[in-house]
């Protein structure tokens, strides 16, 4: 699964707040940060509860919206 949540940040502790709190989660292999102001987190992983990490993301970081789920495509 692709995970993309844009998360309110406000400064470099928040970032490192939302990489944190989303690398912790269950299921969890990979977490980044893209878009041009760096406020979108990727999480990559497979059975991730994604209610479940949006919750904890918005209780620990702030206001958090997911934008997209997908199915990670596997190359050959």
């Amino acid at each position: 699964q692709k995970i993309v949540t844009k998360v309110q940040m406000n400064s470099g502790k928040c970032q490192t707040k939302a990489l944190r709190v989303a690398a912790i989660a269950d299921g969890v292999y990979t977490v980044g940060l893209e878009g041009a102001e760096k406020d979108e987190v990727v999480v990559i992983g497979e059975g991730v509860n994604v209610v479940k990490l949006i919750t904890t993301m918005r209780k620990k970081v702030g206001h958090t919206i997911a934008i997209s789920v997908a199915e990670e495509k596997k190359g050959d």
